[in-house]
């Protein structure tokens, strides 16, 4: 991660060093893609950083730089265990779950749980602590919206047993049991639902990797370009400076309270189009003629991408 970045996230969210120093923000799935930019944000501006992670799909390395900080502490756990602390906790910023949607097929009973037992357990230690709450929900709660470009109004169309349902609909449970904390326990909370998102740290993981980074890893290795259907689905893609400036902005400000929105990009792309623009660009940092790229490689789409990963 380039240090310039954390320091434009600062610059345009404004300094609330002042605001926050000192206080203990803990921040579940905290050495995940998004959550380990924002322990990072956080550990700059001086508050004290707690990051609880099992590492089932986060990863240390993306929290090395941070081990050695005295304001920022890494504690491998999975909340959907309970844990308690002793310290008094400010803030609470749930992000733990995985979120690619080739895990659901492998992984859906961990999925539910990290939305619906490790809310549980996060919501349980904001109300304790008297702590804010900020939810990373997904558009995927739109289910297979039939309104593009799709609103916080929009009450979805979802399928409860389909195959992506072990994401989807355990992110509108988590949702519930948010509104539910803040009907009957008065709980300060904040849910932001995330489009698709991509930048530094994002899992590639080979074929089946999230496409952004997919593409990007494939076409620097000369390899083919996974396409999975015939390209034209399209998709909307956010950088995760701006995403991560939304989730702080939504949690620290202080008329943000009881809200939800959508935070993500409203300039759409279709997969073949993205797929053609990394190839070209792979070219120009290889220095390479265009017929020495990779090829576009399509699949039969999967039960669990059919939708692809996230739209607005």
């Amino acid at each position: 991660m380039k240090k310039e970045e954390i320091k434009e996230i600062i610059r345009n969210h404004g300094d609330i060093s002042k605001s926050i120093e000192d206080k203990n923000i803990l921040i579940t799935g905290g050495a995940g893609f998004l959550g380990s930019w924002i322990c990072e944000v956080l550990v700059e501006q001086q508050a004290k950083v707690i990051c609880l992670d099992n590492l089932v799909s986060g990863l240390e390395s993306n929290i090395s730089s941070l081990l050695d900080r005295d304001n920022f502490k890494f504690i491998q756990h999975d909340i959907t265990q309970p844990i308690f602390f002793d310290e008094p906790i400010d803030v609470v910023m749930h992000l733990a779950s995985r979120a690619s949607p080739f895990e659901f097929e492998k992984y859906p009973i961990q999925i539910l749980k990290a939305n619906t037992l490790g809310i549980w357990v996060a919501l349980g230690i904001a109300k304790k602590h008297k702590a804010r709450f900020l939810y990373t929900s997904t558009s995927e709660i739109y289910g297979n919206a039939e309104e593009i470009p799709t609103t916080e109004e929009y009450r979805g169309n979802v399928n409860p047993i389909g195959p992506r349902s072990c994401y989807d609909e355990a992110k509108r449970c988590g949702e519930s049991y948010v509104m539910a904390y803040k009907l009957q326990h008065h709980l300060d909370i904040r849910i932001a639902r995330i489009f698709n998102t991509y930048g530094p740290r994002m899992r590639a993981e080979g074929v089946y990797g999230r496409v952004v980074p997919r593409f990007i890893e494939q076409a620097l290795n000369n390899e083919p370009l996974t396409v999975f259907g015939d390209g034209t689905q399209t998709r909307s893609f956010c950088y995760v400076t701006d995403q991560v400036e939304g989730l702080l902005k939504l949690t620290f400000s202080e008329s943000a309270e009881g809200e939800v929105v959508n935070i993500g990009s409203d300039k759409e792309i279709t997969i073949l189009e993205l797929a053609k623009l990394i190839k070209n660009l792979s070219l120009k940092k290889k220095a390479l003629p265009a017929e020495s790229s990779s090829e576009l490689e399509f699949h039969p789409c999967l039960k669990t991408t059919l939708r692809g990963e996230s739209r607005t």
